[in-house]
């Protein structure tokens, strides 16, 4: 994020796209991880209803906005290689910004029906969550009302957080790889190809597990798995994203070693 605000050489919208990325991913770790740790360290945590909520709200919305975030880095790609002439007039700072701004906005206002819903129900009975944060179904397990509100919210969400960006995905990717396999030389096939590769490795893990959780019911002999699942999009993802994304990539190494060149003190 530091590189992308400071340096002019990776400026392009590409890296503008991974800084948000950067900034979610650091939202969901902190949503999750501390607790998390904490809950592995004493063997258990106890967490107010007020607090639960407020972590399921905020990794609801970093969930969807991570989403919404890798179709727009598609989208990028799709036009930088599919239509290299007019990418930079298309996709300009202003387009950047907007489609930006639209994933945050569509974040955090898509977990706000749950709140509002589980506000007006009744929990009683057990009060143990059997998971290591506070996710819809755990939370629905525990409740005495009718939960058919959410569950018909959770479906209604699914379709424009999940399925049409995946639709959207698929379909620009197919036209990347038939661009790609129309380029006579092969060493423009293999760079276009490495352009994307980070992103589709990152969207097939991402979308893979997350795709699982959520359409697999969770019955009691797989919550174990279902709770390693989660991992996955919860912590193996964020922690990733950075060595996918920067350490792959070849502008990016090359500034910070220019940056480091600068940093070094002269005699």
């Amino acid at each position: 994020m530091l590189l992308v605000l400071t340096c002019r050489q990776i400026n392009a919208p590409m890296y503008f796209f991974l800084s948000h990325l950067s900034l979610n991913d650091i939202l969901l770790s902190t949503t999750i991880i501390p607790e998390m740790l904490h809950i592995i360290l004493k063997g258990g945590s106890s967490i107010s209803l007020s607090g639960c909520f407020t972590q399921f709200y905020f990794f609801s919305v970093s969930v969807a906005n991570e989403c919404l975030l890798l179709t727009m880095m598609s989208y990028d790609r799709y036009l930088a290689i599919c239509n290299p002439l007019r990418y930079s007039s298309i996709m300009d700072l202003k387009l950047c910004i907007l489609l930006a701004s639209s994933c945050w906005v569509c974040g955090i206002l898509i977990a706000l029906p749950h709140i509002v819903l589980f506000d007006k129900m009744t929990f009683c009975g057990s009060n143990i969550i059997n998971h290591f944060y506070c996710d819809l179904l755990p939370l629905l397990r525990l409740s005495c009302s009718d939960t058919s509100a959410n569950e018909i919210v959770n479906a209604v969400n699914s379709v424009p957080m999940a399925f049409l960006p995946l639709v959207f995905i698929s379909i620009t990717y197919i036209n990347i790889i038939l661009a790609i396999i129309r380029i006579s030389n092969s060493d423009g096939r293999q760079k276009a190809f490495s352009t994307c590769s980070s992103h589709l490795t990152v969207v097939c893990m991402y979308y893979g597990t997350l795709l699982f959780n959520y359409l697999v019911p969770p019955k009691d002999q797989y919550l174990g798995f279902h709770k390693m699942v989660s991992v996955c999009y919860t912590v193996v993802t964020p922690l990733l994203n950075p060595l996918i994304y920067s350490l792959r990539n070849e502008e990016i190494k090359r500034t910070v070693l220019g940056k480091l060149e600068e940093a070094e003190p002269t005699y």
